[in-house]
């Protein structure tokens, strides 16, 4: 633990409010990097709020300066405001989540036009006739502070066979479409072979336009997706080959789609995405042969990860974002990324798809489930076990 840390996650409330709301005249404008082997500065958490439970997600509505949303593994979706979570969560959906081990409420996500059309979407598991499964659905806003209870229309329903490894992140690109990260439906070693088949969505990327219908479905494949014509694969898909996608982002500056994928026994691993990959998954673990599939595999015809990292300096990734902000010029164009077992904090650069510079940022003593950037491009973390949001400043 970084000795700054208790002082900052005391610090008094108005220093808090300045530094969440930030300016609002001013537009964040993605920071120029330094060079892709400068070292890293020292940085420092300081505590935003605390009394959530098990927070899973943050995210921000385009617009709405100021806020945080966090998602709530249970099946909440609360409102941090200038340091003070809102009593009423702005959504609550406990009744039809089911929640539980890596199953629940997983992210939510605003629409880029969330001012004018008020919907957002939502990924979780839930149980019916059919069994477990994961529900994409969009919402739409009732007020400000709430969402409107009766207004979901259900996407996507992929069915679950195992009750681990649903990824669960949502993120628009900056072509507009919805990307969602699907883990390979759990199990061991892919049991069903789901993230390499191609007529699953499970294992996958995938990459929807939530503006537009196709037929009786509620959303549509975009023209350009790599699989559109292509015979016995979904054309949803945009990448193969996932274990457990456990977050991923683009970076605000190149568009770059950064995604950390979950190892199994030996390896963790982070990937740049690109249109039409295949990232191993199950064949590969990480940069290894799997060893109970095949340890003898044949590697070719699948895209390296940018990075990987074994056990046990780690043994569960949880990805993060490309910092862009403006409070931490030394971090500018990094790519931040935590453990969740670990509890571990690091960084690194990249420069031509590879590695040049990795280095520790903290030991913590929280249990990382989730980054958030907001407005002003500033990083946050998600304590799972804790409840608290923290965000991640410059040491003093």
């Amino acid at each position: 633990m970084h000795p700054g840390l208790f002082s900052w996650e005391g610090a008094c409330s108005g220093l808090l409010t300045a530094l969440l709301v930030g300016s609002a005249a001013q537009a964040a404008t993605p920071c120029i990097a330094p060079a892709a082997d400068a070292g890293f500065p020292p940085v420092t958490l300081l505590q935003v709020a605390q009394g959530l439970r098990d927070p899973v997600h943050i995210a921000v509505a385009p617009a709405d300066r100021g806020r945080l949303y966090v998602v709530e593994q249970a099946g909440q979706v609360r409102i941090i405001e200038r340091g003070q979570i809102l009593a009423e969560p702005f959504l609550d959906i406990r009744g039809q989540v089911e929640s539980g081990g890596e199953k629940g409420l997983l992210s939510i996500v605003f629409h880029p036009r969330y001012r004018d059309n008020g919907q957002f979407f939502v990924n979780y598991t839930a149980r019916d006739a059919t069994g477990l499964h994961t529900r994409i659905s969009r919402w739409r806003r009732a007020t400000v502070d709430r969402a409107d209870p009766q207004s979901e229309t259900v996407l996507l329903h992929i069915n679950q066979p195992y009750s681990n490894h649903k990824g669960g992140q949502l993120a628009f690109g900056p072509d507009g479409y919805l990307y969602i990260g699907m883990g390979d439906g759990g199990a061991a070693n892919d049991p069903q072979g789901h993230a390499q088949n191609p007529g699953s969505l499970l294992g996958k990327l995938l990459r929807i336009d939530v503006d537009h219908t196709d037929g009786t479905q509620t959303y549509a494949v975009p023209p350009d997706n790599p699989f559109v014509s292509r015979n016995g694969y979904r054309p949803e898909i945009w990448a193969l080959g996932l274990r457990n996608p456990w977050r991923f982002s683009f970076d605000a500056h190149s568009g770059a789609l950064w995604l950390a994928d979950v190892g199994q026994d030996r390896v963790e691993e982070i990937d740049i995405i690109r249109k039409g990959g295949n990232y191993g998954w199950n064949v590969m673990e990480g940069d290894i042969c799997t060893p109970a599939v095949n340890p003898h595999c044949d590697s070719s015809g699948f895209e390296p990860p940018i990075f990987t990292y074994r056990h046990p300096e780690g043994f569960s990734v949880t990805g993060g974002f490309v910092y862009r902000g403006t409070a931490i010029p030394g971090l500018c164009g990094a790519y931040l990324y935590a453990d969740y077992v670990s509890k571990r904090l690091w960084a690194l650069h990249a420069r031509d798809g590879r590695v040049v510079t990795q280095a520790e940022l903290l030991r913590l003593s929280h249990a990382v489930s989730s980054f958030g950037q907001d407005e002003n491009r500033e990083l946050y973390l998600a304590d799972h076990r804790a409840g608290k949001i923290l965000k991640i400043m410059p040491s003093p």
